[in-house]
């Protein structure tokens, strides 16, 4: 190497200064300030920053972006690791049972709770009118009806609760009076 390569790449001498001082820099690196933008802040304590220990400055164990990127993964996880699509889908397909061990089990995703009260809130009263039509000996074509009242709107709710989760970022798809329900008993939980 010459001595007027001015390049302190690997250069290991006590007395260089860091890469990213502003200091450092040649005239052909540095950019040309405009006022609009504010003047960049040495982030690094060898260039100059102030060291701060476990702050939010820092990116420490009190960190805002940390809070944040915990919330949001927090919306996409379960008690016990289900995936949050096929869990909020399981919720209607099996009518009320589904419903109550959701309710039970997954104390931890809000996604998964609404719509475990909301196919409760759906299913139920149309397995009580399917089986008292039984019990009742209503005419085989108002059963029919019934049933399938019973299995079609809980698999069109399983459908879109799925795709609500995997593809639209959990929306949450209400049914008319039933959701707005469910959503108040999740958010007074």
């Amino acid at each position: 190497m010459s001595s007027t390569n001015t390049s302190h790449f690997a250069s290991f001498a006590a007395y260089t200064p860091p890469p990213d001082d502003p200091a450092y820099a040649g005239p052909a690196s540095k950019s040309i300030s405009r006022a609009w933008f504010p003047a960049p802040q040495p982030t690094s304590y060898q260039s100059g920053g102030i060291p701060t220990f476990n702050t939010s400055q820092a990116g420490g164990l009190g960190s805002a972006e940390d809070a944040e990127a915990e919330s949001a993964m927090s919306m996409w996880e379960t008690r016990y690791g289900f995936r949050v699509d096929l869990s909020a889908a399981f919720a209607y397909l099996l009518g009320p049972i589904s419903a109550l061990i959701l309710l039970i089990t997954e104390t931890h995703n809000d996604f998964v709770r609404f719509h475990a009260y909301q196919s409760a809130l759906l299913t139920t009263p149309l397995a009580v009118l399917r089986i008292l039509a039984s019990l009742l000996h209503f005419p085989a074509f108002l059963r029919l009806i019934l049933s399938l009242l019973l299995v079609l709107p809980p698999l069109y709710m399983a459908w879109r609760a799925y795709i609500d989760a995997a593809r639209n970022g959990l929306v949450r798809f209400q049914i008319p009076f039933i959701g707005p329900l469910a959503e108040h008993w999740v958010l007074d939980e």
